[in-house]
């Protein structure tokens, strides 16, 4: 093949995977429990105090799941807790835990087992560091990747077993977009971890063809949470980034659970940011 042919091929395959990523995603039916038959199903959501997290509580308590909350501050989750039961007549158990620690996803794990009606395992809990990796704290470094790693991996193997059973369920792991990056200095932990998230929640589906079970992997871009707004992203300033980057917590959530077993893995919320992954996916920045 000669150059041009083979430029030409690059072209078109790039315009193909940018069309592709453009597209918009088609609906799945969510949610499947509306032909349930007795007590509703249960989602567990991690990092559900805030962000992201809290707005995939709120919006399957509207569906009418109960709920299992989980993040690391008792007092957020129990004010949630209570709005939820409030506003949807659901029931909702907030369990405090550290999932960053082997301890605290110990008795996560017990409970996503002993739970017989679970139908939606949420993975959000998550946290950036900035920083080049030579001078960063080894600590938080560690912390970050048992969080994103180590707690995805073992809460959905945890949840496996039940769901497989049941035939259905469905495991969202939150990633990023910055899971496409492959130049991204100051982040490098953080981009790992969530490329890893990418590619456990693609082979996992693969491995799970014809259970029931749906895995994806949603990764958002910029996102109106807190998640800039600890002392590590001190120096961030949102106004560097025009307002039409900015998604909102319920924007994301929405296309999550819209594309919930359509047969996508990798969900990318909004048009802006499908084409900017198609583009670093092309480029490998």
């Amino acid at each position: 093949m000669g150059k041009g042919a083979w430029i030409a091929g690059a072209v078109a395959a790039g315009a193909g995977a940018m069309a592709w990523m453009m597209r918009r995603q088609p609906a799945a039916g969510f949610p499947w429990h509306r032909n349930h038959v007795g007590e509703p199903p249960v989602a567990l959501i991690t990092g559900a105090s805030s962000g992201i997290g809290a707005e995939f509580a709120r919006q399957l308590a509207a569906y009418g799941y109960d709920l299992v909350l989980v993040a690391r501050r008792a007092e957020g989750l129990q004010i949630l807790a209570g709005e939820l039961e409030s506003a949807f007549g659901v029931q909702v158990e907030f369990l405090p835990a550290d999932l960053a620690t082997d301890g605290g996803v110990s008795v996560v794990e017990a409970r996503v087992r002993s739970l017989d009606r679970l139908e939606v395992l949420v993975n959000a809990a998550g946290f950036g560091l900035v920083g080049r990796l030579m001078h960063a704290d080894p600590e938080k470094q560690q912390r970050m990747v048992y969080l994103h790693v180590m707690a995805t991996m073992r809460l959905t193997q945890a949840a496996l077993p039940g769901m497989v059973a049941r035939q259905r369920g469905a495991i969202v792991n939150v990633s990023s977009v910055a899971a496409f990056l492959r130049r991204g200095r100051g982040s490098v932990n953080y981009i790992a971890t969530k490329a890893y998230i990418n590619v456990f929640s693609q082979v996992l589906q693969a491995e799970l063809r014809g259970t029931g079970v749906q895995v994806q992997a949603l990764c958002p871009g910029f996102t109106r949470t807190g998640f800039h707004e600890t002392a590590e992203y001190a120096r961030f300033r949102r106004e560097q980034y025009p307002a039409f980057m900015w998604q909102t917590a319920e924007e994301v959530v929405r296309g999550s659970l819209a594309a919930v077993g359509n047969g996508q893995v990798i969900v990318v919320p909004g048009a802006l940011y499908r084409l900017l992954v198609a583009i670093m996916r092309m480029v490998r920045v």
